[in-house]
């Protein structure tokens, strides 16, 4: 009697993965060992990214509260400090976008803080 396998799920498994891979270069797209390897490194690069996306938004915001604040004569760390002692509660992803797109609103807080 034949070894019974179940062809069905395999092959509904490597259209899975081949169809995860479309768009790749070269043999990457319909090879299946290929396709394989580069899917999983594309699925760890994306576990791995999903985590570093936030640190690097937290380094940008962190970079333009910065800047914001330098215009105004303080640094960083300082008015974080006083933002802090103030008990103003705004992130900084808000002290970020003010500082970036209302200046005003901004520099008003600066003020507050000073």
């Amino acid at each position: 009697m034949p070894r019974s396998v179940n062809a069905v799920a395999s092959r509904a498994r490597r259209k899975k993965v081949l169809k995860q891979a479309k768009g790749y270069f070269g043999r990457r797209k319909n090879v299946w060992t290929v396709a394989k390897n580069a899917v999983d490194k594309a699925m760890q690069y994306a576990y791995r990214d999903r985590r570093q996306k936030k640190r690097n938004f937290r380094s940008l915001w962190i970079t333009r509260i910065n800047a914001g604040a330098r215009m105004h004569g303080m640094s960083y760390s300082q008015f974080m400090g006083k933002v802090k002692a103030n008990d103003i509660e705004l992130n900084r992803k808000v002290l970020a976008d003010l500082a970036m797109n209302h200046p005003e609103a901004f520099a008003a807080i600066v003020n507050k803080v000073k």
